[in-house]
């Protein structure tokens, strides 16, 4: 069974957004979009001033921790636009980007990669736009 994850209202709305314009515009295989409707399906929609401090939302900064080995890695949780590998900043519909959405700090998540599943936990939120008191990002 899967843990619970908590997401914005403000995110679900421009994530729905999202689904719906990449399903209508987008090219190539649609997984992807599937994968995080069922994360939006069953997370709990809190508002922006409700979520807790420690839970990744969109533009939150995050450090991960791969559980096999030991390697950790830092990423921005953006949108699609936003997305630059160089500033390690992820979009949401990246495969590890839909994954971290919505966990909290210390929750271990599977990753589906090509070659199995990874292991990771969720070491520290470096930054969380809602608890610096930015609502709108």
């Amino acid at each position: 069974m899967s843990r619970e994850i908590f997401i914005t209202e403000a995110d679900k709305q421009k994530l729905d957004k999202l689904i719906n314009t990449e399903r209508e515009f987008g090219i190539g295989g649609k997984e992807y979009l599937i994968h995080l409707q069922q994360e939006l399906n069953r997370a709990c929609v809190v508002l922006p001033q409700e979520i807790p401090g420690n839970v990744i939302t969109m533009n939150s900064k995050v450090l991960l921790k791969n559980l096999d080995t030991e390697e950790e890695m830092t990423y921005v949780l953006v949108y699609p636009a936003d997305a630059d590998l160089e500033e390690d900043k992820i979009s949401i519909l990246a495969p590890i980007g839909t994954a971290i959405l919505g966990y909290r700090e210390n929750d271990i998540l599977d990753w589906q990669v090509p070659g199995g599943i990874v292991r990771l936990k969720v070491e520290k939120l470096l930054y969380q736009p809602e608890a610096a008191g930015n609502f709108e990002l």
